[in-house]
């Protein structure tokens, strides 16, 4: 399928109660469209990072209670998994779509990623747009704006990927639901790109 942006049904999967209802709704709307993502942009990928980029959508596989409150696609350079990788990802909670690098806490990276943050970070400040945000938690769909970021709010960071077993970073882009552009696949496709462009030098610090 062609991917056509997400709209206020997709969003409203999240609302669905109980974990096989939800689940059920989640593969038949959202997963289609994850895995048509998936596919459009991992050549891109590929030629952005420079080494093969694999798809890996989300399959909740684990849950046996809690329906999940977010679903996601993301690309790895391993065909095995993403998790322990430094990767991208496109996701959604009720609330937005996110656009995002991350190192999340099964990946030795994240102490990469600390030492190269703590060199690079005044370039880091300077060159990411301001409405980018931070996030030390992939099940907080909040996070701190890049503008609004202090340089403690850097220490703690750095500091936690160093010392904390059960860290995690995430930055990139939220595009609220109500925004037009969630639901225009083609400029949304271009949004993606652009951010992941945006985002690639904080891959490459993460190695």
């Amino acid at each position: 399928m062609d991917f056509s942006g997400f709209n206020s049904r997709d969003f409203d999967v999240f609302q669905v109660p109980g974990l096989e209802p939800r689940m059920e709704m989640l593969i038949e709307r959202v997963r289609p469209k994850l895995e048509a993502l998936g596919t459009e942009l991992a050549p891109y990928l590929t030629e952005l990072c420079g080494e093969e980029m694999f798809v890996h959508v989300a399959k909740h596989a684990r849950r046996t209670v809690n329906p999940p409150i977010d679903t996601w696609v993301a690309w790895g350079s391993s065909k095995r998994g993403y998790k322990a990788l430094p990767h991208f990802e496109v996701g959604m909670f009720d609330t937005h779509v996110f656009v995002i690098f991350a190192v999340i806490y099964e990946s030795p990276n994240k102490i990469t990623f600390a030492e190269a943050l703590e060199r690079e970070l005044d370039e880091v400040r300077r060159n990411l747009p301001g409405e980018f945000y931070w996030s030390m938690d992939h099940m907080d769909p909040q996070g701190t704006f890049h503008k609004d970021m202090k340089s403690e709010d850097y220490d703690k960071i750095i500091t936690k990927l160093k010392t904390v077993k059960k860290a995690e970073v995430m930055c990139g882009l939220r595009i609220e639901r109500d925004d037009p552009l969630a639901a225009d696949g083609e400029q949304l496709l271009k949004t993606i790109r652009s951010t992941f462009k945006t985002l690639l030098p904080l891959y490459r610090m993460s190695f």
